[in-house]
């Protein structure tokens, strides 16, 4: 399959989107004076144009002509930028950043590592009426180096449903391959990581797959079945989860979506590793451990290919699934069957230390900690995971 989004040349560009079930496409920008350009059916369902006089910033959106003649405004579900707001619509990015000397940059040894969970709108926020950006988050790197942090680990910053304070937590996300432009968008992340790799430290991105919110995605040529989201989605009891819809990770163009997002964010952003969200929630679809029933074969595909990916574009990225469920086949090899990831997210330490504490409806003493780290692992198998006090434990008054 060709290369989809936009792939931008000197004096012209080629749009490519997947929509196999449209009557016809067309695509309008800011390069057309928003007149509509039709687009041309290609195998696979894509749809294509090549249009000149294109450049980096400019703005553009799909528009999408249904079997039964309904008329789609859609953003592109691979666009590197959106306008901000909710109602933002795709931008034209390049990769363009100057790294210097970044790809020198090496990871602390996992034995070394001391992990920050970063929420970029509210880490450094000189205004407390504004959100916090990768600009002002930044100032405080040296003060994260010197407390001894190695790894920071940032809650989601793709495009995302934004709330109050200091913004929404990035877990319902708008577009999986965009950059929060109240952030500072996809040159204030670069502009990021790069700092803080020149100060020693590692960073590691929240990402969600588990769920899809996005109304860009949602019937996105207009096709569905049953009510369910479309071409992106399972159109069975295995599209629901409790926050949006679950992609179909058996379909072919659904994991080059999740597969090359993966990609991007390990070599066009220099991150050094990826969190993701809630994989209990992809390989299951009642989010339960040995609940043969309810496993979603394809998800644990997927991640294993996700792992191999990623350790193919960048053999020491941290690789970390949120599982939260005490899985050994999470960390084993993908050889032996296993999911491959390096470590996996555990919410058992705070309640720990909340005991200590004599706090109310938790475990009583720092004795029950070595229950925590062992949770029916064996051998070397907890010392692949992280022990976090984290945004799932410190909200809704648990600090």
């Amino acid at each position: 399959m060709s290369k989809l989004g936009v792939e931008l040349h000197k004096t012209f560009a080629i749009f490519r989107v997947w929509a196999p079930f449209a009557k016809n496409v067309a695509v309008q920008g800011d390069f057309s004076n928003w007149t509509e350009i039709a687009m041309t059916k290609k195998s696979g369902g894509v749809w294509e144009v090549k249009i000149t006089d294109v450049e980096a910033g400019q703005s553009y959106r799909y528009i999408i002509t249904t079997q039964d003649d309904k008329r789609l405004e859609k953003n592109d579900p691979r666009a590197r930028a959106l306008t901000d707001g909710d109602n933002g619509v795709s931008v034209i990015a390049t990769d363009d950043f100057d790294w210097g000397n970044d790809d020198d940059f090496q990871m602390q040894p996992r034995d070394k590592q001391v992990v920050y969970e970063m929420h970029i709108g509210t880490f450094n926020r000189p205004d407390a009426a504004t959100s916090g950006t990768f600009a002002t988050a930044s100032e405080k790197l040296d003060y994260l180096r010197d407390l001894g942090i190695t790894t920071i680990e940032l809650m989601p910053v793709t495009a995302m449903a934004m709330g109050g304070g200091g913004g929404g937590w990035g877990y319902s996300p708008r577009s999986i391959y965009a950059v929060q432009d109240s952030y500072g968008g996809a040159a204030g992340l670069k502009s990021f990581i790069k700092a803080a790799h020149e100060r020693g430290i590692a960073v590691v991105l929240d990402i969600v797959y588990n769920h899809f919110f996005s109304d860009t995605l949602w019937q996105f040529d207009g096709w569905s079945e049953d009510g369910h989201g479309g071409i992106y989605f399972y159109s069975d009891e295995r599209g629901n989860t409790p926050w949006g819809e679950r992609p179909d990770y058996g379909r072919s163009e659904v994991r080059d979506f999740i597969l090359d997002n993966v990609a991007m964010w390990l070599a066009d952003y220099h991150l050094d590793g990826l969190r993701l969200d809630s994989t209990i929630y992809m390989r299951n679809v009642n989010g339960k451990n040995n609940d043969p029933a309810g496993d979603i074969a394809d998800a644990w595909k997927l991640l294993q290919d996700i792992t191999t990916l990623a350790h193919k574009i960048k053999p020491e990225a941290l690789m970390i699934a949120e599982d939260c469920a005490g899985n050994e086949w999470i960390t084993k090899s993908v050889a032996d069957g296993g999911c491959g990831f390096d470590a996996q997210w555990d919410l058992g330490l705070p309640h720990v230390i909340r005991g200590a504490l004599g706090v109310a409806g938790e475990p009583s003493g720092l004795s029950h900690l070595t229950d925590v780290m062992q949770q029916n692992f064996n051998g070397d198998f907890y010392q692949k995971v992280i022990f976090a006090d984290s945004h799932d434990t410190a909200a809704n008054g648990g600090s």
